[in-house]
C-alpha cells in the first residue's frame, strides 16, 4: 500500500465511530419528527398558538447540539478533564440554587429549571454527566480505590450521595436513580468487587423505598403502576392511556399524525410520553427501530470503551454510554409499563433542551475517545511508581545509559583513574 493509502487508512474513523454517529443522528430526526406530531395539537387545545413552537425549539437546540458535539469531538476529552473540577463545582451550585425562592423556576410542582422566559436550563441534567466526569478522573487517577471494599470508594460516594440528594429533593428521583445505575458500571468497569457493588445497591434500594414512602405522589405511581384499574381517573389514568396508546399502534401504527391519545388522553406527550405516541402512530415497528437504534448505540459506546487507548477514556466512555442507555431504558419501560413513571425524557427523543444539549455534548465526548482522544493525567511520585519502574526497566538506565546505568558508571571510574 502506498504511503497515501496508508494515511487515508489511519485518518478513516473506526466502525464503531460511525456507527455511533449514525444511531445518534438517526434518533436525533427521529425525535424532531415526533416531537412536532406529539406537540402539533398544542395549538388547537389552546396551550399554545403556534403548533410548530416545540419544533422551532428542538431543532434550535439540536443544532446547537450538534456544533457541540462536533466541537468534542476533536480534542473534547482533553480539555474537558481540565475543566472536570469546574463543571462539577457550577453544576453543584446551580442545583442548589433552584432549590432557593426567587431562582427556581417550578413547574407541576417540581423546581428543576432555573432561568426566565425561553431561556431556562435544568441544572441535574449537566450535574449527572459531570459526575460521570468525576468518577471517570478520581477512578483513573486512584486505581487502588476500587481495591479495598466500599471504605476506600468513599470519596467517590460521597460525591455521588450529595449530588443525588440535591435532585432527590427538586424532586427528581427518576435522574437520581439515572447516575447511579451509570455509577455502578464505572466501579464494576474500574474493577470494583461485585458484592461491593451490590451491598451499595441494596443501601440504593433502602433509600429508594423510603424516598417513596415519604412523598404521597411517589407512593401515587407506583400503586399506578401496580394496579393502574384501582384508580384509572387518578394515580393510573397516565399507565392506562400510554397502554391504550401502544395496542391501539398495532405492527404498523395509524399513521404519523394520525393518533388521537396525545390530543387529549396523554399529559405531556411531546416529553417523557413520547414513546407511547409513537407506539401509536408508527407501532411495533416504530418501537422496534427505536429500541434498535439505543441498542446499536450502546454497542458502539462499549466497543469505544474497549478500545480506549487509556483508562480514563475506557471509564468515561462506559459511564457515558450507561447514562445514556440507562436513561432510555427507564423512560421505555415506564411507557411500557414494565416500571412505575419517572418523569424522565426519552434521551434525543423526547422534547428538553438541557436534555438535549448535554446529550449531544456527551456524544461529542465519546467521538473524541473512538477517534483516539486521550487525557492522560502526570503520574504522582510513589514507591510503587518507581518499583513498577524498576521492574520495567524504563527510568533505571539500564538500558538506555541514564545517570544510574552501569555504563555511566564505568565511564566514570576510568576518567578517574586516567586523572590519577
Amino acid at each position: 500500500m502506498s504511503p497515501r493509502g496508508q494515511r487515508a487508512r489511519a485518518a478513516s474513523p473506526p466502525i464503531e465511530y460511525s456507527l455511533l454517529l449514525t444511531a445518534t443522528l438517526c434518533l436525533l430526526a427521529f425525535g424532531v419528527v415526533m416531537v412536532f406530531s406529539a406537540s402539533s395539537t398544542t395549538s388547537l387545545l389552546g396551550d399554545s398558538g403556534d403548533g410548530a413552537y416545540y419544533l422551532k425549539r428542538t431543532a434550535l437546540f439540536g443544532a446547537a447540539g450538534l456544533v457541540v458535539m462536533r466541537i468534542l469531538a476533536i480534542r473534547g476529552v482533553r480539555v474537558i478533564r481540565g475543566l472536570t473540577p469546574l463543571i462539577l463545582v457550577v453544576s453543584f451550585a446551580a442545583c442548589a440554587l433552584v432549590l432557593m425562592p426567587g431562582f427556581g423556576v417550578e413547574v407541576n410542582g417540581a423546581r428543576r429549571w432555573i432561568g426566565a422566559g425561553n431561556l431556562q436550563i435544568q441544572p441535574s441534567e449537566v450535574l449527572k454527566v459531570a459526575l460521570i466526569l468525576y468518577g471517570a478522573h478520581l477512578l483513573a487517577t486512584r486505581p487502588r480505590m476500587v481495591a479495598g471494599g466500599i471504605g476506600p470508594m468513599v470519596p467517590f460516594l460521597g460525591t455521588l450521595a450529595a449530588a443525588c440528594a440535591l435532585v432527590v429533593i427538586e424532586p427528581d428521583l427518576g435522574t437520581a436513580m439515572v447516575v447511579c445505575f451509570a455509577a455502578a458500571a464505572l466501579l464494576l468497569t474500574a474493577g470494583a468487587r461485585p458484592r461491593d457493588v451490590a451491598l451499595l445497591a441494596v443501601g440504593l434500594g433502602i433509600v429508594v423505598a423510603l424516598a417513596v414512602i415519604v412523598e404521597p405522589y411517589r407512593m401515587q405511581r407506583l400503586t399506578g403502576f401496580i394496579d393502574p384499574g384501582a384508580d384509572p381517573t387518578g394515580s393510573g389514568f397516565q399507565v392506562i392511556q400510554a397502554k391504550i396508546a401502544i395496542g391501539s399502534g398495532g405492527i404498523f401504527g395509524a399513521g404519523l399524525g394520525e393518533g388521537i391519545q396525545k390530543a387529549f388522553y396523554l399529559p405531556e406527550a411531546h416529553t417523557d410520553m413520547i414513546a407511547a405516541v409513537i407506539g401509536e402512530e408508527l407501532g411495533f415497528v416504530g418501537i422496534g427501530a427505536l429500541v434498535g437504534l439505543y441498542g446499536l448505540f450502546g454497542y458502539a459506546g462499549l466497543q469505544i470503551a474497549r478500545k480506549a487507548r487509556d483508562r480514563y477514556g475506557k471509564l468515561l466512555a462506559t459511564g457515558l454510554t450507561a447514562l445514556i442507555c440507562a436513561q432510555a431504558t427507564i423512560n421505555l419501560c415506564a411507557v411500557l409499563g414494565l416500571a412505575p413513571l419517572t418523569g424522565i425524557p426519552l434521551p434525543f427523543v423526547s422534547y428538553g433542551n438541557s436534555s438535549l444539549l448535554v446529550m449531544l455534548a456527551a456524544v461529542g465526548l465519546l467521538l473524541n475517545i473512538a477517534r483516539g482522544g486521550s487525557a492522560r493525567s502526570k503520574a504522582r511520585p510513589s514507591s510503587a511508581g518507581a518499583r513498577l519502574r524498576v521492574v520495567d526497566g524504563s527510568a533505571n538506565g539500564r538500558h538506555s545509559g541514564g545517570r544510574n546505568g552501569g555504563t555511566r558508571r564505568t565511564g566514570t571510574r576510568r576518567r578517574r583513574r586516567a586523572a590519577r
